[in-house]
């Protein structure tokens, strides 16, 4: 950890997420002890990233419901869940993670003082999982997903394997992570819950709203809607649509990352394509590509979408989240890389997503979908139906808690 913080102090020279990284976590222990009272009732959730916020956002949620008289504290690890969510009103506290370490990790829970710790997918940090054992706080790991090349199934493993053996219960994904939980003899603390995210992107659907300024582009024209794009999904894109040569067909494109330097290469691959944030409300430019440069509205301009592709799959990381696309009843499209990703390997084994491996095949698949209607409905039928299929985790989580009596209202 050390050698790791020394890393993040020279990276704070020259990179600006780093540089928040530990501007976040100066002073943190004193802005933890003005804002905690010392005699409340308080609920600890840490996520890493944006993404497993998402995750944990429904089980929050519903905690508030359940037990109005706790308060949250919500922590992130890395800058771009922080500051993405700093302002989240779900939570009563929102902080950085202060760094691992056995005294780090006691002052942060004499501070916190939690009745519950929840952890969201991948988050284990040795000296906090061990000081929370110790002190017989209820400790719970949710929405986690395991795979046979991590290292708690190694023969180095040990360690790992026993930061799992601190926590009261492991929620799983599905039968392959829990599986491997048996052969490791963890079979009685962990059970399939799902993943919570399914119930997330259901509640996101039942509470859209119209984006009237994309509704006005779009009009009566079928748009592809690209979201969490990179440069390969953007030149593939344009590649696949000048085969296409459609000049009806529209394009979304809310890229991954939104930087001055990224939308100039976007307009440079779509010369016509004009910034949402210079959308005119009335007197639309003639143009077939709106660009959107801002965060936070991709998962309500998929319902927008006749076609939804997202990005990432044609960068060995993989995929992004499929089931903001999937949950709007429209075929979900997507690049080669996406078998490490449970909901987009269950989404196209399900028939609700078609993959390809470059432009042209990209080109073929849109096609497809636009002359073939029986095609079109029945995957974008498909789609909607594994989202719905796979809801409940956060029902069975919060049954758990219930049961088990580990909070009192």
């Amino acid at each position: 950890m050390l050698l790791f913080k020394a890393g993040i102090f020279i990276s704070s020279l020259f990179n600006s997420k780093a540089k928040k990284w530990l501007k976040g976590r100066k002073g943190i222990f004193e802005k933890l002890k003005d804002a905690i009272p010392a005699d409340g009732k308080n609920i600890w959730i840490h996520c890493s990233s944006l993404g497993e916020f998402e995750q944990g956002r429904p089980v929050m949620e519903q905690l508030k419901q359940e037990f109005p008289d706790y308060k949250i504290l919500l922590t992130f690890f890395s800058p771009s869940g922080y500051e993405a969510r700093k302002n989240y009103v779900g939570a009563d506290w929102i902080f950085y993670m202060p760094i691992d370490g056995p005294r780090n990790a006691k002052r942060f829970l004499e501070i916190v003082h939690p009745s519950l710790v929840i952890f969201v997918k991948y988050e284990f940090w040795y000296y906090y999982l061990k000081k929370i054992k110790y002190r017989n706080i209820p400790l719970l790991l949710v929405s986690a997903l395991f795979r046979k090349n991590m290292s708690f199934f190694k023969w180095y493993g040990q360690l790992q394997r026993k930061m799992l053996t601190r926590f009261d219960h492991l929620f799983v994904q599905n039968e392959s992570s829990k599986r491997l939980m048996d052969e490791i003899g963890l079979a009685d603390i962990c059970s399939i819950s799902g993943d919570t995210r399914f119930d997330r992107v259901i509640e996101i659907e039942k509470q859209w709203q119209p984006v009237p300024a994309v509704e006005n582009f779009i009009a009566h024209s079928k748009t592809i809607v690209a979201g969490s794009t990179w440069p390969g999904d953007e030149e593939a894109l344009q590649k696949a649509l000048t085969i296409i040569n459609d000049p009806s067909l529209k394009l979304i494109i809310a890229p991954h990352e939104i930087n001055e330097k990224h939308i100039g290469s976007l307009k440079e691959l779509f010369p016509d394509a004009i910034r949402f944030s210079t959308l005119p409300a009335h007197h639309l430019p003639l143009t077939t590509c709106l660009i959107i440069d801002n965060i936070g509205m991709l998962s309500r301009l998929y319902k927008y979408g006749f076609i939804n592709y997202v990005g990432g799959g044609l960068r060995t990381m993989g995929v992004h989240n499929v089931l903001e696309a999937a949950v709007y009843n429209k075929p979900v499209i997507f690049g080669e890389y996406y078998k490490k990703y449970a909901e987009a390997t269950g989404l196209v084994d399900n028939k609700g997503a078609i993959t390809f491996k470059d432009a042209t095949e990209l080109a073929e698949v849109i096609q497809l979908l636009s002359e073939n209607s029986e095609k079109y409905l029945h995957t974008g039928v498909a789609a909607a139906e594994f989202v719905k299929q796979n809801a409940g985790a956060t029902e069975r989580i919060i049954q758990f808690i219930q049961e088990k009596r580990l909070l009192t209202s």
